[in-house]
């Protein structure tokens, strides 16, 4: 009964304290010049969101302001105000907002993507990006390699058969992160990181986890969609703790199996200059978070995506695979092209261009933070306050490029004829895991069209419209795909030869 009356006063009070809260926040800003407010402030519910911004372009111009709640934001829509805050004026933006999601999900900021910028975070991000890129470097595409041509051996086994390719490369990028993260592909750790992720995302992409951020006094009531957030952390916590416990108590000083023990015997030597703290345990931990978080559903996506308009598109997929065969052999040679060398495959790369610019990793980054007083094209922007990179909006601006929702790679293959685009972000928070995720997208899509030739299954083409509500990543809807071997081309042909 007490809840109920609780429940019933703050129905009452909602609109006061919203309308209290908005003019304080007018009245605080009055003296300067800032872009202009779009009505109302439920743009949340509206369905495609990034699509939906870019339209408010055609009155308001690339850059305005927005409500989310009890918060303005500013949002920025083309290519030139997202590169003059993030790149051009990247240290006036380089924060981000310490909302309760974020605040939950990151043990309070130890965290790479979601933490506030200081010069801890800046040592946290140099000690993961050069166990990413130093740690593991000769490794990597090896790795990455081997896994991806068992994916095809196991694709290979169901040839034919409808496959719901989005899980089975959710599970071949999880696989690749486990085993640079912590030397070990076993099934077992794959498929408990794997549901440990799935389980995480769906549960913070949930409406009762996202208006806490909306409205933040929210947080003080019941809430069975914050228990499971917090079970959901309790499970991903295990599993990291029991791996770093084998690490600590297996390395060997001075050497380094995989990116933990190298993070592990790191962290005391990144020094943090003219800052308190030190970097502990706990960074390691919301690194390999991280890792696990923005590698394995973003790729698996990315893939997928590419799938879906190559079954819409067959003479590109048919392209391609000529391409490959040019360079590699006829059919499934087991031949392979070096990253460092992917050059020689200008269709592939501009494939996987096009796909990213299309549908970009995050669609509208991760929110930024003024971290002080600044502006962004004439506009004033505080201190404090939040903007928003919606870089598929900037990827589908008509002034920039052409024809811009078609599905045309070719667009890429002309040096210098469009800009590069900004599917992994730009500045100091651009994607830690970029040049994995580059790497992966080549290999992946490489060895797959090389092996196999997609079908869609009795002739049913997957939607290329997203989700219409998502969260944080641009999800496709679900789909199946026949993957038909492409023969005895290649190195068997030769040999019977």
């Amino acid at each position: 009964m007490v809840l109920v009356g609780l429940l019933l006063l703050l129905l009452l009070l909602l609109p006061l304290l919203v309308g209290t809260r908005l003019l304080w926040g007018q009245w605080k800003l009055r003296s300067l010049h800032l872009p202009p407010l779009v009505p109302g402030f439920l743009h949340l519910l509206q369905p495609n969101l990034p699509v939906y911004l870019l339209g408010l372009t055609q009155k308001l111009g690339p850059i305005y302001r927005l409500r989310l709640g009890l918060q303005d934001v500013v949002v920025l829509n083309s290519k030139r105000t997202i590169e003059e805050a993030l790149i051009r004026k990247w240290v006036d933006f380089a924060g981000r907002p310490q909302i309760p999601s974020y605040q939950l999900v990151s043990q309070h900021c130890q965290d790479i993507s979601l933490g506030d910028y200081s010069l801890l975070w800046k040592a946290h991000k140099k000690l993961t990006r050069s166990a990413l890129l130093l740690g593991v470097r000769s490794c990597t595409e090896p790795r990455v390699e081997q896994l991806t041509q068992e994916f095809c051996e196991r694709m290979k086994a169901r040839a034919g058969a409808p496959v719901a390719i989005q899980k089975e490369f959710s599970l071949l990028t999880c696989s690749i992160i486990c085993y640079l993260t912590f030397g070990d592909k076993e099934d077992t750790l794959v498929h408990a990181f794997h549901d440990c992720v799935q389980d995480l995302m769906k549960t913070w992409d949930h409406w009762s986890i996202q208006i806490l951020d909306m409205v933040p006094f929210l947080r003080f009531f019941p809430n069975p969609g914050l228990r499971r957030l917090k079970q959901a952390m309790e499970n991903r916590d295990h599993i990291v703790e029991k791996q770093l416990r084998q690490h600590k108590e297996s390395m060997v000083a001075g050497q380094w199996r995989d990116m933990t023990d190298y993070m592990l015997q790191g962290m005391g030597k990144q020094r943090v200059e003219e800052g308190p703290g030190q970097l502990l345990e706990g960074h390691v931990h919301m690194s390999v978070v991280d890792l696990f978080i923005g590698g394995t559903e973003t790729t698996a996506n990315t893939l997928s995506w590419a799938v879906a308009f190559l079954l819409h598109h067959p003479e590109i997929q048919r392209r391609l695979q000529e391409e490959l065969d040019r360079e590699l052999g006829p059919g499934a040679s087991g031949s392979r092209v070096p990253y460092k060398d992917r050059a020689r495959l200008p269709l592939l790369n501009a494939t996987i261009a096009e796909v990213l610019r299309l549908r970009p990793v995050v669609p509208l980054a991760l929110p930024h933070r003024a971290t002080r007083a600044s502006s962004i094209f004439g506009y004033d922007i505080p201190e404090g306050m939040v903007v928003i990179p919606n870089l598929q909006g900037a990827h589908l601006d008509e002034t920039v490029w052409e024809r811009p929702h078609e599905f045309r790679p070719d667009r890429f293959l002309d040096a210098g004829a469009n800009p590069s685009a900004l599917a992994f972000g730009c500045g100091a928070r651009v994607c830690l895991g970029e040049p994995l995720a580059r790497l992966e997208l080549f290999v992946v899509l490489g060895q797959l069209l090389q092996a196999f030739t997609l079908l869609s299954p009795a002739g049913a083409l997957p939607s290329l419209q997203p989700h219409p509500y998502c969260g944080v990543n641009l999800k496709i809807q679900p789909f199946q795909v026949r993957l038909q071997p492409r023969g005895g081309g290649g190195r068997a042909a030769r040999e019977r030869q």
